[in-house]
C-alpha cells in the first residue's frame, strides 16, 4: 500500500526527503509557510555525506553547474592587505576532491527542480496543529483544512513549528552558541572586482564579514559576530550596521548599501539537541532536530544526508516505527560528533582575541606544508562517514545496514 507522507518545510532537508520518499513510491505533500522560494542565504562549502547523498541521487552534475570555482578563502585586514588564506585546491585535495561552493538558494533550487512528478509543493501554507495517533497523523492547516497521512516529517528549520507542537517548547532543545549571523546581497561592481573568484573575509576579532562575487554581478555578504543576548533585533539592517560598523576594508561601503530589513537573513547561531527525534507518527529532519550551526560548516550537507538516511530506512526497514528507530540509530552518532566538533572549533572560526587571531594566521601558513594541509583539512571537515555509500550499496544488494 502506498504511504502518504506530509513534509513540513520546503528548505534543503524537506526537499531532499521529499525527493527520496517520492522516488521510492510514496505520495508526498510538502507544506511551506513562505509564499515563495526564499532568495536569502549565504555561500556554503558543500562536502561530506551530503555530497555523497546528492551523488547517489544523481544530482551531483547539476550541482557542479551552479557551483562557484573559488580559488581561496582570503583574510584581509582593515586596510585591505592580505593577511592569510586557505587555498580551495588544498582543502579539496585533502578530502578527495569532493568539494564545491554553492549559494544556499541555488542548492534548494537544484533539489526543487529534481522533485519527482506527483510531489505536491504548497507554498504559503501554515501548519497549526497535529493529531498524532498510533496508526497515522492528522495535520491541521491555517484556514481549517486537514490532511491525513501515515507520517509527518518536520523539516521546518531550527525554529520548527512541528517540534514545538509535538515535542515541546523550543527552549527545551535550543543551545545558543553566543553568536548572531546575517546574510544579504548588494550590487557593487568595485567590490565584485576585488573579491572575484575568491571568498574575501575580514581578519578580525569577535566579528567578521565575508564577501563573494556572484555570476550576475552582485556581491553576496555573510556576517557573524559574538552576542551575549540571544534575542533577535526588530530591525535586522540596523543591527547589522551597528554590529559591524567598526570594521574596515570594504565593510563600510557594504554596510551603506545594506538592503531593507526584509531582505536581510538574520538569526542566532545555535544547535538543537533532543533525546528523541520521533514520537508516534511524527519525526524530525534537518535543523529541526539536528542543527549543528554554521560553526560546523556542514549544516546543508548533514541535512541532505540525514534526509537520505530517513527515506532509506522508510523504504527498507519495514514498519514505520522500525524505520524511524533505524534512522536515529544510524544517523544520531554522526550528528553528535559534528555538533561537538563545531563547539571545539569556535576559536578557529571566529577568534576571540588578538592572540587567537595570530595563531590562526600561523596555522593557515603552516597549512601549505605537505602533511599539515591534510591535518588542517581534517580539522575543518571533522570525522568522515561512509554511511551514505553503505546504504546505497546495501540497497542495491537489498541488504539492511546494521
Amino acid at each position: 500500500m502506498t504511504r502518504r507522507i506530509v513534509v513540513c518545510g520546503a528548505g534543503i532537508a524537506g526537499l531532499a526527503v521529499a525527493h527520496r520518499l517520492a522516488a521510492d513510491g510514496a505520495e508526498v505533500v510538502v507544506l511551506e509557510r513562505a509564499p515563495r522560494p526564499r532568495t536569502q542565504g549565504y555561500m556554503i562549502d558543500f562536502f561530506g555525506p551530503g555530497y555523497d547523498a546528492m551523488e547517489a541521487m544523481g544530482l551531483e552534475p547539476r550541482l557542479r553547474e551552479v557551483g562557484y570555482p573559488f580559488t581561496e578563502a582570503t583574510y584581509f585586514d582593515e586596510r585591505g592587505r592580505r593577511r592569510a588564506g586557505l587555498r580551495y585546491d588544498q582543502f579539496a585535495t585533502a578530502i578527495g576532491g569532493r568539494l564545491l561552493s554553492i549559494m544556499r538558494p541555488d542548492l534548494e533550487q537544484v533539489l526543487r527542480e529534481a522533485l519527482p512528478v506527483g510531489v505536491r509543493l504548497r507554498f504559503g501554507t501554515s501548519l497549526t496543529g497535529v493529531r498524532n495517533e498510533a496508526g497515522g497523523v492528522e495535520v491541521e492547516l491555517a484556514g481549517g483544512e486537514t490532511i491525513e497521512a501515515d507520517l509527518l516529517v518536520g523539516a521546518d528549520g531550527i525554529h520548527s513549528t512541528v517540534r514545538r507542537l509535538v515535542f515541546g517548547p523550543e527552549r527545551e532543545f535550543f543551545r545558543y552558541l553566543g553568536f548572531h549571523t546575517a546574510a544579504f546581497l548588494v550590487e557593487d561592481a568595485e567590490i565584485h572586482r576585488v573579491v572575484a573568484n575568491r571568498f574575501g573575509l575580514t581578519d578580525t576579532v569577535d566579528r567578521q564579514m565575508g564577501f563573494y562575487g556572484l555570476r550576475d554581478g552582485r556581491v553576496a555578504v555573510f556576517a557573524v559576530h559574538r552576542e551575549s543576548d540571544p534575542h533577535l533585533p526588530h530591525d535586522a539592517r540596523e543591527a547589522v550596521r551597528r554590529a559591524y560598523g567598526s570594521l574596515g576594508w570594504v565593510a563600510p561601503r557594504v554596510l551603506q548599501e545594506c538592503p531593507p530589513a526584509g531582505e536581510v537573513y538574520y538569526d542566532q547561531v545555535a544547535q538543537i539537541e533532543m533525546p528523541e527525534w520521533s514520537a508516534g507518527r511524527v519525526t524530525l529532519a534537518g535543523d529541526a532536530c539536528q542543527a549543528v550551526s554554521l560553526l560546523a560548516g556542514q549544516g546543508a550537507s548533514l541535512a541532505i544526508a540525514g534526509a537520505y538516511v530517513l527515506a532509506d530506512q522508510l523504504a527498507t526497514a519495514g514498519p514505520i516505527e522500525a524505520a524511524l528507530a533505524g534512522y536515529e540509530r544510524l544517523w544520531r552518532p554522526v550528528v553528535i560528533e559534528k555538533q561537538q566538533a563545531a563547539r571545539r572549533g569556535v576559536q578557529w572560526f571566529l577568534p576571540g582575541s588578538r592572540l587567537q587571531l595570530r595563531m590562526r594566521r600561523i596555522a593557515l601558513k603552516l597549512a601549505r606544508l605537505p602533511g599539515i594541509d591534510r591535518y588542517v583539512a581534517g580539522t575543518l571537515a571533522g570525522k568522515s562517514t561512509t554511511l551514505i555509500g553503505q546504504l546505497a550499496q546495501a540497497r542495491d544488494q537489498r541488504q539492511p545496514v546494521r
